[in-house]
């Protein structure tokens, strides 16, 4: 009898700020210099650095020897071809996650938190010990876990391109400058100049749509991770012989489009989640349509118990695997390896 393969394990994460630093000047001796002639300490990105490090190390000593497994970085998400059947594994800050997921087919995620003390865990909500149990749920269903699917947004081109984002698409000028366009939603349509338009999802309400609603003190019922419904803002529009600024804000339910049409000469970008290295060119002429994805982002979460479910009460967050000291303990292994072999 032939044995079933599991599915490939691809661990995700980012280069850490220490790392971009120990590029630019070469050794972590330089680095300290560089930062203490500042009036800043080497030390905080040595800690976040080292904390990260071990935790993305009790990550891989956690999968099988024999399952198949790769490692990849934030920068390369653009370029990597993610299988059908993969489970992706985040670990870092909760924006990975929306980096990773445009890029996905309703693969399962787990997210990984490797330092609470920096990194909320919205949706990175396991710790590094927590991955273990979750992959034997990802491969029997049998366990405290379940799917928790997240709405996403998909725009498409004119010309049939499509690009998804788990938190908000940017339409706009690639510099932030001024850019011109008509936008066209639910029957209205404005002539408009402005820093450009962000369109979120549930999931982005409580990034930057939040902040937008927040500065500009806006009464905007903004949606839940799963509605299907989308948020819609139009970021400092100008007001002039040509453009009016009526249509700054607003909802689009589940069956809505959001219609805009490009008069931008030159530098016209679309993009998701902040990856500006994977945009689409957006120039005069060009429409783009967009609304919520079919494909949503499957993210693997803790179950709530039964008595939970029998009180209705919410789910608890993800419990954080280790103890402070545990913790402690492995960021200070992990940073004297880096002090070891960056000095």
């Amino acid at each position: 009898m032939t044995a079933v393969a599991r599915p490939r394990i691809v661990v995700v994460t980012r280069r850490s700020p220490l790392d971009e630093l120990l590029d630019r000047h070469g050794t972590a001796g330089q680095v300290r210099f560089h930062l203490e002639s500042r009036g800043e300490s080497i030390a905080p990105l040595e800690v976040a650095h080292a904390r990260v490090e071990a935790g993305v190390a009790r990550v891989i000593d956690a999968l099988d020897v024999d399952r198949r497994r790769v490692r990849i970085d934030r920068g390369d998400l653009d370029r990597f071809v993610f299988g059908a059947d993969d489970v992706i594994v985040v670990v870092g800050q909760d924006g990975l996650v929306a980096n990773v997921s445009k890029y996905l087919d309703g693969q399962p995620l787990i997210g990984v938190n490797p330092d609470p003390t920096r990194i909320d865990g919205v949706l990175c909500r396991h710790g590094p010990g927590d991955v273990a149990a979750a992959l034997r749920w990802i491969d029997t269903r049998s366990g405290p876990f379940a799917i928790e699917r997240r709405t996403m947004v998909e725009a498409e081109t004119d010309d049939g391109v499509r690009i998804r984002a788990l938190n908000e698409l940017f339409v706009g000028h690639r510099s932030h400058q001024s850019a011109r366009y008509r936008l066209r939603i639910d029957g209205r349509e404005e002539r408009q100049s402005s820093s450009g338009v962000i369109i979120a999802t549930g999931t982005g309400s409580t990034g930057w749509a939040r902040s937008i609603v927040e500065q500009r003190r806006l009464s905007v019922d903004l949606p839940t991770p799963d509605s299907p419904a989308l948020a819609w803002f139009v970021r400092e529009p100008f007001p002039s012989v040509t453009t009016q600024t009526a249509m700054d804000h607003g909802l689009v339910a589940a069956a809505g489009c959001i219609e805009i049409v490009s008069e931008i000469e030159r530098g016209g970008v679309l993009f998701g989640d902040g990856i500006e290295g994977d945009a689409l060119d957006f120039p005069t002429g060009a429409t783009i349509r967009a609304r919520a994805a079919r494909t949503t982002l499957g993210l693997v979460v803790r179950a709530p118990s039964r008595a939970n479910q029998r009180a209705g009460a919410k789910p608890k967050r993800a419990r954080r695997a280790g103890s402070p000291t545990v913790a402690a303990n492995s960021a200070a292994a992990s940073l004297a390896s880096v002090r070891a072999t960056s000095s």
